[in-house]
């Protein structure tokens, strides 16, 4: 069973800025945070600035796990997804939290600050990081194909 995840990162845009602020200072009370940005709201920003930085350390492992947030938590996860080793996912409930983790060892959780109450918002990344990848053969294979694709998409 892996470790405790201790290094979380976070970024958000102006949509996500006040989600982002609230979840950095809960989870500041039990690990470490790195923050991708936005450091101030502005309305003219894109969330890709702030969430390919975050997706590119969650996949060299310099954060164990990332926290993505934009105004409905969907460009956030399709951007983070493009960066090969990420399995990102836009969360809005505590079961595919735990089972995006535990079955499909998701990395990154991408929340909709628009969308997603801030008291809910944290309910589902404690979730998110109090779960861990099973291991379980079918969850490797599955995992490991869409590796592969990745790898394929890249050459």
């Amino acid at each position: 069973m892996p470790d405790s995840p201790k290094r979380i990162g976070i970024a958000a845009d102006h949509g996500g800025f006040e989600s982002k602020h609230y979840l950095a200072e809960m989870l500041c009370q039990d690990y470490e945070v790195v923050d991708f940005g936005d450091s101030q709201p502005k309305p003219e920003d894109d969330y890709p600035d702030f969430v390919i930085p975050l997706a590119r350390a969650v996949a060299r492992g310099e954060v164990d796990r990332g926290v993505a947030i934009c105004g409905s938590g969907v460009g956030a996860c399709i951007a983070a997804n493009k960066v090969p080793g990420v399995r990102a996912c836009l969360i809005h409930e505590s079961f595919s939290a735990r089972q995006g983790v535990e079955d499909d060892d998701m990395n990154v959780i991408c929340l909709g600050g628009r969308v997603v109450a801030n008291t809910f918002a944290w309910e589902l990344v404690k979730v998110f990081l109090d779960a861990r990848f099973s291991g379980l053969d079918r969850h490797q294979r599955r995992v490991a194909k869409v590796a592969s694709l990745e790898r394929k998409d890249s050459e």
